[in-house]
């Protein structure tokens, strides 16, 4: 697959995941490089000349009017580390740190932040070796950027806190040294670039949307499923509907659904069995097609700040001036990661909506309660509507913005603050949600038409179905759903049963 060129302004979702997933190696571009080592020397020529520059000569944030001297500058960024590593909770998983890292090194390839080349090769070659900083998932308002989880991250490279090599969790020092890095010694301005930045909500929700795409795609397969198993109408996804409308994203699942149930003889048209589908089959392509255009939104604002000096102060080499600005707030990626979330909790209502319709023998046209023989000796499916109802309701609760809210920090210098990361962390816990629900309408949806005696699936649904049943066979007798729901949702995860399905169809919108 070759490296990865960095350069902080071409890096795409797609190289984002083979590096942070496929552990793809990064290099510096040769522009890159030249960059960070003119903006060095502007930073070196201000220091040598006592000059007062944010950050670089000074304190940080309410300590901004506190000149220090050249002597003091390395404790000064040393300092600045280990004060700021106050993240608590859970670890970040391991893709997600290493999305920070290389978004981190991304941003100051740039040229915006006056770091040494040597520091921050050293930051390329801990992603590429796989060392990789224990990050407490939380402790960051989002502004001044992620200031906690990044100093966590930075603590491995001067030999302190700890980090996960090659599968063992130890001492930073002690990971650095295995894996033959030396440590560093910060010098002026080299904590403040380190830490300065949106990297760790960023991460976490370039991720997010990148799963987020695929579950799209499965959402539209699911309830492709459903609509078999239910003999739905096929009208209301004809083309000329979505025409007349315009939107890009129902359009797209118009064409999807149609694809997927081609060649089916288990849906209906308009007039056949009855004259029209309840709205969560009738409505899909605008209910799918409007959380898509959101991941489409979110996904353009991921890449844009993917690629963005977000460190205060940022030097301007040609100008030779320092400007001290607001890149680090993280309000543009806040927005964006609180409506991905109301995105994706509509892609689980839709779910759990069709889920009911085929539990209930009053909405499924004729098929068994709950789909199961022997039906009262046997609870067949009613508890996983439980547990989807118990998933989307949690949803609705994790879907409310945390945009909306500031706390004053900094002594009221930092007097707005965007809550960014909690944000894009909430995002990805839906995501799971979510994901849990379309595994429990996929299983549901195969269940029921098992049971209309499986007659003749259009040629992705047909797909889907077999990459489901070669894991998990129909259900006869109760037994214990939880491991089937887990397996269905594994199968999610891996991309197999969408891979399978786009090789026989084409590309899933």
């Amino acid at each position: 697959m070759g490296k990865v060129f960095i350069n902080g302004n071409g890096l795409t979702l797609e190289e984002f995941i083979r590096v942070v997933r496929l552990g793809v190696e990064v290099e510096l571009s040769k522009e890159a490089v030249a960059r960070v080592e003119k903006a060095r020397a502007l930073v070196d020529k201000f220091v040598d000349e006592n000059k007062v520059v944010y950050g670089i000569t000074t304190g940080f944030g309410k300590f901004s009017d506190v000149v220090i001297t050249g002597e003091e500058t390395k404790i000064l960024q040393r300092n600045l580390i280990i004060s700021h590593a106050c993240g608590v909770g859970n670890p970040l998983d391991e893709d997600i740190v290493r999305g920070i890292m290389l978004l981190r090194a991304n941003a100051l390839s740039k040229g915006f932040s006056g770091i040494r080349l040597s520091t921050l090769n050293t930051l390329v070659e801990m992603l590429n070796k796989g060392v990789h900083p224990i990050i407490p998932e939380k402790g960051s308002l989002g502004a001044s950027g992620d200031l906690a989880p990044l100093s966590h991250m930075v603590l491995v490279m001067i030999g302190e806190g700890e980090a996960i090599y090659q599968g063992k969790r130890m001492s930073g020092k002690e990971a650095m040294e295995k894996a033959e890095i030396p440590t560093i010694e910060l010098t002026s301005k080299e904590g403040l670039a380190l830490i300065n930045g949106t990297q760790v909500m960023t991460s976490i929700g370039a991720l997010t949307i990148y799963d987020t795409i695929m579950l799209s795609k499965t959402a539209d397969i699911a309830a492709s499923l459903t609509i078999e198993a239910l003999n739905g109408i096929v009208d209301a996804f004809d083309s000329r509907v979505h025409s007349v409308r315009a939107h890009e994203g129902q359009a797209n699942t118009g064409k999807n659904l149609l694809a997927l149930l081609e060649k089916s003889s288990m849906v209906t048209r308009q007039g056949e069995l009855r004259v029209q589908d309840a709205y969560s089959l009738r409505c899909i392509p605008q209910i799918h097609g409007g959380s898509k255009d959101c991941f489409e939104y979110v996904r353009e604002k991921i890449e844009i700040e993917m690629n963005s000096a977000t460190d205060n102060p940022l030097i301007f080499v040609e100008e030779e001036e320092v400007i001290s600005g607001g890149n680090f707030h993280g309000q543009p990626m806040a927005l964006s990661f609180d409506f991905l979330g109301i995105g994706l909790s509509e892609l689980a209502n839709l779910s759990e909506r069709r889920l009911e319709r085929l539990v209930n023998p009053s909405l499924s046209n004729g098929l068994p309660a709950f789909l199961v023989n022997k039906g009262g000796l046997n609870s067949g499916f009613m508890i996983v509507q439980y547990s989807a109802a118990s998933l989307v309701s949690e949803n609705k609760v994790l879907a409310h913005p945390a945009s909306v809210d500031s706390i004053p920090s900094s002594a009221n210098q930092e007097d707005h603050v965007s809550m960014g990361t909690i944000a894009a962390r909430k995002a990805r816990e839906i995501m799971g949600n979510v994901r849990k629900v379309l595994a429990m309408e996929i299983l549901a949806a195969c269940q029921a038409i098992d049971l209309r005696g499986n007659k003749g699936l259009g040629k992705g649904t047909k797909i889907a179905y077999n990459v489901i049943r070669d894991s998990v066979k129909f259900m006869e007798d109760d037994r214990v759903m939880s491991l089937d729901i887990n397996k269905c949702e594994d199968i999610i995860k891996s991309e197999n049963m969408v891979n399978a399905v786009e090789k026989e169809i084409g590309r899933l919108l």
